[in-house]
């Protein structure tokens, strides 16, 4: 892909999902202006660590102003789906957030993952300017598909087959199965 630059500010919508089952899904986050649709694959932990991020700069942002964050559980009744088609315009290497405190927006800087060899400053962007209101929801939205993934062990806390839970390895068992009482 050609070297781009997709500033969306601001946007008017921004969300995260995944597509196929759990142990085989393809995560993205997707935000619209107006026509424009930018669409960003992305890693699972990648999305995790939007959910987080976004809520704990939320809170530190209430923290100084309460009235720019807005309330706490305020989020928005909109359609969080992925819209088709889900054709990437880049792969995400690093993200990170900001705040815009003159315009009262936060924004999410995406940057493509190159090639070892690679020059980075060929590497394309993405900045989703957004509300609180809308990155709350993000967050909120992308925390519930993270969580609907493959259930984690209690002990390790590596993914399970959820279709076979009994196979999964877990070196804090040490390859030995749980007793089992009768």
């Amino acid at each position: 892909m050609p070297y781009e630059i997709f500033d969306l500010n601001p946007v008017t919508r921004i969300t995260a999902g995944a597509v196929g089952k759990p142990g085989q899904r393809t995560f993205y986050i997707q935000a619209r202006q107006d026509d424009r649709v930018v669409t960003l694959l992305c890693e699972k932990q990648q999305v995790a660590a939007l959910a987080l991020g976004a809520e704990q700069l939320l809170e530190q942002l209430a923290e100084k102003d309460p009235e720019r964050a807005g309330p706490p559980d305020a989020v928005l009744d909109i359609d969080m789906s992925l819209e088709e088609p889900l054709e990437p315009d880049l792969r995400v290497g690093q993200m990170g957030l900001g705040y815009d405190e003159e315009r009262n927006l936060l924004v999410l800087v995406a940057q493509e993952l190159l090639p070892e060899d690679a020059d980075p400053s060929t590497a394309s962007s993405a900045r989703f300017w957004a509300t609180a209101a809308q990155m709350r929801t993000l967050a909120r939205h992308a925390a519930e598909v993270i969580a609907a993934g493959r259930p984690l062990c209690p002990l390790c806390g590596e993914p399970m087959d959820p279709e076979n839970p009994d196979a999964h390895f877990c070196p804090r068992k040490n390859g030995h199965s749980r007793p089992t009482t009768e």
